[in-house]
């Protein structure tokens, strides 16, 4: 199996989920998993395996970030494993690069967990919801949970903004979305300056936040993932075409939105043609380190 040629990709696709292990679990109920899609409108198959992914994205010449979400404190629901994930993705390095996922509300059982997935599973970063996990990432009981990820050199992405996810049903089945308001990260970014944090999807209706907070701090990135370019808020595809250039990276939120359909809409934004490779590849090449592989 070939490594991942960087020259060879057209895009980097930083915001993939594995939502099903191909043994008839998956990474949340049926009704949240209903509720998602419908928001969504996703006509296409909602769970694929990680296979037909890795497949998919070797065809259309891109790679991708793929993670599960550990929210099982809080749903009630258990959790994909992040182990198997990224033992699946290394029959894929060509095309899939894997994140982990912890559960922050199980305090020092999570950081041990971190620094597993790291160090022995290979993992090359986080994924966490904190509205789906139910957790403030600004609270101090989760810091040494931030220190760990970045004592071990690996980013952050964590959710922000609207969700989909309870979206429509009985208080969005106590799903809250002020935990999922970027300006909790500023502290985390500013109390963890050598941990990278992304801040997924375009923050609405907390945008203007993200844009400052990229502005603000060097550490802090934006992924484009969870919203058809068509829908970008102006003030961030101002900002992406000119000072945050280097701090926008391409994502779609797979399998909720597909690639086609986000490269599809990207392409009738009124960007410079480098600021297009910067966010389509480049950005994401730096910040993950994807250089000498």
């Amino acid at each position: 199996m070939p490594w991942m040629r960087i020259d060879s990709l057209t895009a980097i696709d930083v915001h993939v989920h594995i939502e099903a292990d191909g043994h008839g679990r998956y990474s949340l109920d049926s009704e949240l998993l209903a509720a998602s899609a419908r928001y969504f409108r996703a006509d296409h198959d909602r769970s694929p395996a990680l296979e037909t992914i890795a497949d998919m994205y070797r065809s259309l010449a891109m790679a991708a970030v793929v993670f599960t979400v550990d929210a099982g404190t809080f749903t009630g629901h258990p959790a994909l494993s992040s182990e198997q994930i990224a033992e699946r993705a290394a029959a894929y390095p060509d095309v899939l690069i894997p994140f982990g996922s912890v559960d922050p509300l199980r305090g020092a059982s999570a950081v041990r967990h971190a620094r597993r997935l790291v160090t022995e599973h290979g993992v090359r970063g986080f994924k966490f919801h904190p509205s789906l996990q139910g957790f403030s990432p600004a609270d101090a009981e989760f810091y040494p949970l931030w220190e760990e990820i970045s004592s071990l050199g690996v980013p952050a992405l964590f959710h922000t903004g609207q969700t989909g996810i309870g979206a429509g049903l009985p208080g969005g089945r106590g799903i809250k979305l002020r935990l999922s308001d970027p300006m909790l990260l500023d502290d985390v970014a500013a109390d963890f300056p050598s941990l990278t944090v992304i801040l997924a999807h375009p923050s609405v209706p907390w945008a203007d936040s993200a844009i400052s907070m990229a502005t603000h701090k060097s550490n802090v990135f934006i992924d484009l993932s969870g919203w058809s370019p068509a829908y970008f808020p102006p003030a961030l595809v101002r900002a992406a075409n000119s000072y945050l250039q280097d701090k926008v990276l391409f994502g779609t939120d797979f399998p909720l939105l597909t690639p086609q359909r986000w490269l599809r809409d990207f392409e009738a934004l009124d960007l410079k043609p480098a600021v297009r490779a910067k966010i389509l590849k480049d950005n994401a090449v730096a910040l993950l380190g994807l250089s000498g592989d």
